[in-house]
Formats: structure tokens, C-alpha cells, sequence
């Protein structure tokens, strides 16, 4: 990526403020801002201005990204690593043509599987499938990475159209986690959906045989109880699951995009099919605007640029997304691994080494909690980290709109206040007006100066539904999608998760005490002779 002319002009206007392209653009906010189906993406609280969108814009150019765009929803193998299609978007595509891959159309199963799982759900739902003890009140997803984090954000966010049974999920291989979870629950009334694309993750299948066993043995039945999310249908017709409470996908949804798809089964039972179509069309709405847009008025592109501007010209590592929005508590540690999976990249797509930085470190917590965490760095703190809020307009709550209008006032004066920042001339009139001196006012003034200057851009929507969360996670997709050809590498496939899981394979033998320790290296040899030890 060429980026010679943005660093230039970065430097250009190394002492340009933020503040400063308000005073000379009185329509700024409307000019570096988007709308697309109701959702408003305001970046206008950045150092971008008029001639670097430009020169932004044109990385888009160079990299071929609408060849690119075209080649992923056409199913092309773009994750060439893998020599695998990328199409969780013929997931959502419920009125779109024909989507081919080795030249035959996925469509017709994909429509088929949908349809599938609506019967499905509406059968727990209605209680046409029961457990040994009668309706289901409970379900309980094990999955663990994309196979629990998408479901269990969207669980969250949907939690006004929850109407069916409790939702409960268990990912990590902690046995604390699923026996603090199924201590609560009754093994008769329970189904358990596994979601294992291969049926061999070990933290899941682990889980899995736990709740098994813990079905049986509270006078449950396993084989009327669990569900598959799996293509290994060997492995779960031997597990005990019946062919018709499988549903598979294909190696062309990875698991960090599998939501729309039978990974969010439970989100279906939860809200119904009506709610979870509403959800895919949400998607499927963005996915239109993404392919249609020109560029400059492009939101997921925009996105995408923003975060190019912030992490590959100014060189902030890390990046906060904010959203002043209880149900959507998961979303930060969603997004964290659809862009750190995606963009944790070293080398580029021919294999060879990146020349510059590649995707930053994603986290955050939704407002106001973070207020009283972490704000504090990111008004005061040496670094400057990008911030991306989101809020809706309106809540779910109309006898609570006192507590909805001073979450807005709090998210819009966050953002307000890390643009304008607080001077040292305007800290000491404040410690003047409450009778400070001296030296004494000097010293208090200097740690009441907030630089200002931070940058945040804002993703406002009416009110969390369906339709709109769906648009709000293809959004975050397609800029993920869009950042990786700009910076030539595979965001679609994740070796670095690997190397761990293949040691702790080999490393479990070890810890059981079957064989030693001999050949590994002195710490880890240590900790595991502590482990030893202190074995009950």
C-alpha cells in the first residue's frame, strides 16, 4: 500500500486541529458523514479533511478493490491460502441469484438449511419437540470462537424479542463454565445445541460429552435433547445426534462470519425465525449499499479508510469501540476477533513480509461503565487511541427515556469533549474561580489539561432491532474486508491460531502425568511439575 501522499500530508498538517476544520467548514458534519438505511456514520471528529478522503479514496483504486469486492460476492476463492470461497454473505442473501462455487449454485442449500432451522426453532419454540421432561425451558449453546461469540452477542442484543426459551452458553474449556451454567438448569427440559463445524474442537466436544453425561444422568435423553451445528455428520450420527437436528455449513462461511447461518440457531429459538429473518435482511441491505455505493458515500469503505488514516498514516496501535448501548455488551469482544483474526496478519498475501503495521488492537466496553474504567487514559493518557461510538436514537424502554436521553448526552459529550480537550490557560481560571494560588494553582491546573485533539467518529441508529443489528455487523464485515486489500494480505484465514492448539495437544499427556516433561523447554517444564504436585 502506497501511502507516501498521506503521510506527507499528515505531516502537512501536523499542527491542524480538529476543532480548527469545524471553524473553517461551518458544514462540516455534514460533509463527512453517511447515511444508509437510516444508520448515520459521522467521521467528521477526525483530522481527515477534503484532500486526504481523496488520497484515501484512491488506495481504493490501486488496491483493485472493486475487482476484489466483486470476486468474494461472485465466490471466487479469494482466501487463497485455504483455496476457499468466501460466502457468508449468500447467507443472507434471501433475494438475491444464483451464487456459484466450482460452478454450481450454493443458493438452493443454503435456502433449504434456512428453512430448516425455521422449522426447527418454531418447533422448540412451540414446544413440537420436547425433552423427556416436556417443552424445552432452557437451551444451552458449546461452541467456543466464532461458533459462540456471534450468537451470544446477537442473544444480547435481540433481548427485547427474547420470546422463547432462556438462552445459556458455554465456551470455555474451564469446567467451571459449564457446571456453574447446567448447576441451574433441569437435564429433562434442556436441549443442547454442540456447534463444531468438524465435531473435533476440543474445548467444545469436552463440553459437550460433560452435558451429555450430565443429561443422562438427570433422567434426560440425549438423543431427543442435543443438536448439531456441524458438517461431520459421521461424527455426530456417532456422537448419538439424529441426521434431523443437524445443520450444516460449508468450508466457505469461516466461523468468525457464521452467524447468519446455523451457527445462530439459538438466537433463531430465541427471537423466532420472523426476527431472525429481519436480522438477515439487515445484512443483506448493507450488502447492497456496499456493492452499489461510490466510494465517498460508501460506509463500509469510509470505515475502513477511517481506521487506515488512524493505524497505518498516524500509527495508533489501538482502537476503542463505544457502544453507549447495555445489550450490545458483547459487541467489542466481537469485533475484536473479526478484526484481529481477520487483520492480525505478518506477511502479505504472496507470503512476503508486510512494510508496515497491520491491524490494530480492538477492545472496549459500553458506555457509561467505561467512563469509570478506562476513559481516563484515553482523555489523559500519553497514547492517543481512536474512539468509535454507537448509539441508538431511541431505546426499547419509553418508560425509561430519561435514562435514554442522558446516555445520549453522555456518549455525544465524550465525544465532544476528546475533540476539544481542556487548555492549561482554561484550568487555571478554573482553579483561580475556587481559590487557588500560586504554585498550589499551577500544580492543579497542569493535571486538569486535556490535550483534546483525539479522534472518534459516531455510528448512530434509531433503535437496536433486528434489521439494524444485521446492518451493524455486515458494516464491521465489509470494513474488515475492505482494510485487508488494502493492506494485500488474507483476512480470511487465522494460522496463528493453530500452533497453540497443536501444543496443547501434544502437552496433554504431559500434564495427565503420562509422560514427561523431557525435550520441553525449563519454564514450561517447571509449571507443569508444579501442576503435579498440587494435584488432588
Amino acid at each position: 500500500m502506497n501511502l507516501e501522499t498521506l503521510n506527507k500530508l499528515a505531516l502537512e498538517r501536523n499542527d491542524q486541529t480538529i476543532l480548527g476544520l469545524f471553524d473553517t467548514d461551518t458544514d462540516r458534519a455534514q460533509g463527512f458523514s453517511i447515511s444508509t438505511g437510516n444508520l448515520l456514520f459521522d467521521y467528521s471528529k477526525t483530522q481527515i479533511d477534503a484532500d486526504i478522503r481523496n488520497a484515501l479514496i484512491r488506495l481504493c483504486d490501486e488496491a483493485g478493490l472493486a475487482d476484489r469486492r466483486t470476486a468474494m460476492f461472485d465466490g471466487a476463492k479469494i482466501n487463497e491460502t485455504e483455496g476457499r470461497s468466501v460466502l457468508h454473505t449468500a447467507l443472507r442473501n434471501l433475494d438475491g441469484g444464483p451464487v456459484e462455487v466450482d460452478g454450481l449454485d450454493v443458493m438452493p442449500d443454503v435456502l433449504d438449511t434456512l428453512h430448516r432451522m425455521r422449522v426447527f426453532a418454531e418447533e422448540v419454540r412451540g414446544g413440537a419437540v420436547i425433552g423427556a421432561g416436556g417443552s424445552f425451558t432452557d437451551v444451552v449453546n458449546i461452541g467456543i470462537g466464532g461458533s459462540d461469540l456471534g450468537p451470544v452477542m446477537a442473544t444480547h442484543a435481540l433481548a427485547p424479542y427474547h420470546d422463547g426459551p432462556r438462552l445459556h452458553y458455554v465456551s470455555n474449556v474451564d469446567g467451571a463454565h459449564i457446571a456453574d451454567t447446567l448447576r441451574q438448569l433441569d437435564p429433562t427440559r434442556t436441549l443442547v445445541i454442540v456447534a463444531s463445524k468438524t465435531f473435533t474442537t476440543i474445548e467444545t466436544m469436552t463440553n459437550a460429552r460433560t452435558a451429555r453425561a450430565w443429561m443422562a444422568d438427570g433422567g434426560g435423553d440425549p438423543a431427543k435433547q442435543f443438536a448439531a451445528v456441524s458438517s461431520a455428520l459421521d461424527k455426530t450420527q456417532a456422537f448419538g445426534i439424529p441426521s434431523e437436528h443437524v445443520f450444516g455449513f460449508a468450508d466457505w462461511v469461516g466461523g468468525r462470519y457464521s452467524v447468519w447461518g446455523p451457527v445462530g440457531l439459538p438466537v433463531m429459538i430465541a427471537v423466532g425465525s420472523n426476527a431472525f429473518d429481519a436480522f438477515l435482511r439487515g445484512g443483506q441491505a448493507m450488502d447492497v449499499h456496499f456493492q452499489a455505493a461510490d466510494w465517498v458515500e460508501n460506509m463500509p469503505v469510509l470505515l475502513a479508510l477511517v481506521g487506515i488514516w488512524h493505524r497505518q498514516v498516524l500509527g495508533h496501535s489501538s482502537r476503542a469501540v463505544l457502544p453507549y448501548d447495555q445489550r450490545l455488551l458483547r459487541l467489542p469482544a466481537y469485533f475484536q476477533q473479526l478484526e484481529m483474526e481477520s487483520n492480525g496478519k505478518s506477511v502479505a498475501m504472496d507470503g512476503s513480509p508486510l512494510t508496515g503495521p497491520s491491524g490494530p488492537v480492538v477492545w472496549g466496553e459500553p458506555g457509561t461503565n467505561g467512563q469509570h474504567a478506562f476513559y481516563q487514559l484515553i482523555h489523559q493518557g500519553t497514547d492517543v487511541i481512536p474512539c468509535e461510538f454507537m448509539v441508538a436514537a431511541e431505546g426499547h424502554e419509553p418508560e425509561l427515556v430519561h435514562h435514554h436521553r442522558l446516555l445520549l448526552a453522555n456518549c455525544f459529550a465524550q465525544s465532544e469533549a476528546l475533540m476539544r480537550g481542556r487548555g492549561l490557560d482554561e484550568a487555571r481560571q478554573l482553579m483561580a474561580d475556587k481559590g487557588l494560588q500560586g504554585e498550589e494553582l499551577e500544580r492543579q491546573a497542569r493535571h486538569r489539561v486535556f490535550p483534546g485533539n483525539r479522534p472518534s467518529s459516531t455510528l448512530i441508529y434509531p433503535m437496536l432491532t433486528p434489521f439494524v443489528l444485521g446492518q451493524i455487523i455486515a458494516l464491521y464485515e465489509h470494513r474488515v474486508f475492505v482494510e485487508g486489500v488494502l493492506l494485500g494480505i488474507n483476512s480470511f484465514d487465522q494460522w496463528g491460531v493453530e500452533l497453540g492448539k497443536e501444543l496443547a495437544t501434544s502437552l496433554g499427556p504431559v500434564v495427565d502425568g503420562e509422560i514427561s516433561a523431557d525435550g520441553k523447554d525449563g519454564s514450561t517444564a517447571a509449571l507443569v511439575a508444579y501442576a503435579l504436585r498440587h494435584r488432588d
